[in-house]
């Protein structure tokens, strides 16, 4: 079974050709800002028309980050088309992020899931990997790809969110499929002046996306490619991939909430350790640490945002060992979980409060992925402080500050975060400056919509 499915990709290897002519100016352009709305003309070929529209959608998704994003498509699009019948297929995880939406009975979960040590970061390390593959990784992937193939309904078409493997299933599959490629952006190689190997690997192929990637993105079947800036489009569009940026989605689920009058005389943090157990209570043990070694008399509010973990209580008790106590102080328009409280610092915990409480910060001090993107994409920037992973390690923190233009900087010990910190509560102007940057890094919010309205377009039959 293997050994068809292997001889097929090299088949589509060696008789992918290229199908997309760009214009001079195109080529000629600079760079434009992440999440500049592509203009979308119908350019597809007639001989990549779908011949049967698609009645139904299946979704894949490979992460915690890409759940979001895939949620946030899914929620457009069936408000679009509340009809269609939606599947999500969760590769990474137990796909909770989805809960509220199966639980409303529009969205159904289907295929094999399995939580796994990594946390779909085995890619980071080699013990990541060892871990994963002992609780079971390969039987899992195996089922997975079984389940896709299996597929017999020729009118559904599968939305693949991430990287290679979800592009691979949905390949694999023998449906048509679009590919929203999430995590790879050029912007990590061409903005700076750093010379790593990965650099000069990466502009050898003129992409960060592999041949073996962007040669399933040039398949009759893949009817849409969407990444995330213009940057990484036009470099896969010089790979006869037909590659669109109409937005990002990460920005999407973001809030507009006025700051509460009771946090105005506050300098704010948000604080953001990630969410996955026990890597994040670890990480959130050195982030309060960076906090305790600020020495300002101006009075602090440190906004501790959760999702599913850790949980409060895991984090209160991580915060009454460093010296806090329980603290009185309630607003309801904080919609905290509890308060604590030491000298001139409060931190508030609220579990499921980071979209609400993430434009009241000045600053923010993370070890995540998604959530830090998000907080940056708002104009705020953020300290990281590496760990040991599997997930937040050095290499993810210097890919991240690179992806977003330095707006987020990572340090090594929480002494250098401290000190670091203190000069940006003290400095409007570079706090202005590095926010700016983020914002243009990740771009504004409607992302969801116009990548609905593309996939829309599919349903009716247009391509």
């Amino acid at each position: 079974m293997l050994g068809r499915v292997f001889r097929k990709i090299k088949r589509v290897l060696k008789k992918a050709a290229p199908r997309f002519e760009l214009g001079i100016k195109d080529l000629q352009s600079s760079a434009l800002p992440l999440g500049h709305a592509a203009t979308v003309n119908n350019q597809f070929p007639l001989a990549d028309r779908i011949s049967q529209p698609p009645n139904s959608l299946l979704v894949l998704s490979n992460g915690h980050g890409e759940d979001l994003i895939a949620l946030q498509l899914l929620e457009a699009f069936h408000k679009a088309r509340p009809t269609v019948s939606l599947q999500v297929m969760p590769l990474v995880g137990e796909g909770r992020t989805f809960g509220p939406a199966i639980r409303k009975g529009w969205l159904q979960q289907v295929g094999p899931a399995q939580r796994l040590p990594s946390g779909g970061f085995s890619n980071q390390s080699f013990r990541g990997l060892a871990r994963d593959v002992v609780a079971g990784l390969l039987q899992l992937s195996w089922r997975q790809w079984r389940f896709v193939r299996q597929i017999s309904d020729k009118r559904l078409l599968i939305v693949a969110v991430g990287d290679l493997l979800p592009l691979f299933l949905a390949w694999s599959s023998g449906v048509s499929y679009v590919f929203l490629g999430t995590p790879k952006s050029d912007y990590t190689w061409k903005s700076s002046n750093a010379h790593a190997l990965s650099d000069f690997y990466h502009c050898l192929k003129g992409t960060e996306w592999d041949p073996w990637e962007y040669s399933l993105m040039r398949s009759q079947r893949c009817k849409l490619v969407a990444v995330r800036d213009q940057l990484t489009a036009r470099g896969l569009r010089k790979k006869a991939v037909r590659a669109l940026a109409p937005g990002n989605p990460m920005m999407d689920a973001m809030q507009s909430v006025p700051i509460p009058s009771c946090l105005n005389a506050f300098r704010r943090l948000m604080l953001l350790c990630g969410s996955r157990n026990p890597e994040a209570l670890i990480n959130f043990q050195r982030l309060i640490s960076s906090v305790d070694l600020i020495e300002d008399e101006r009075p602090l509010a440190v906004l501790v945002a959760l999702g599913s973990e850790p949980t409060v209580e895991q984090i209160a008790f991580l915060i009454e060992s460093v010296g806090f106590s329980r603290d009185s102080f309630h607003n309801p328009a904080i919609s905290a979980n509890g308060c604590w409280v030491k000298g001139n610092c409060r931190v508030f915990i609220g579990s499921g409060q980071f979209s609400r409480w993430a434009g009241w910060a000045e600053v923010g001090l993370a070890t995540a992925g998604t959530a830090t993107e998000q907080l940056v994409g708002l104009g705020i920037p953020v300290l990281s402080l590496p760990g040991k992973g599997p997930q937040f390690k050095s290499n993810f923190a210097i890919r991240q500050s690179r992806l977003l233009g330095g707006a987020v900087m990572p340090y090594k010990t929480p002494k250098l975060l401290a000190q670091r910190l203190q000069v940006l509560l003290d400095n409007n102007q570079l706090r202005q400056k590095l926010g700016n940057i983020g914002m243009q890094r990740m771009g504004p919010a409607g992302g969801s919509a116009a990548l609905s309205s593309l996939i829309s377009d599919l349903f009716a039959g247009i391509s």
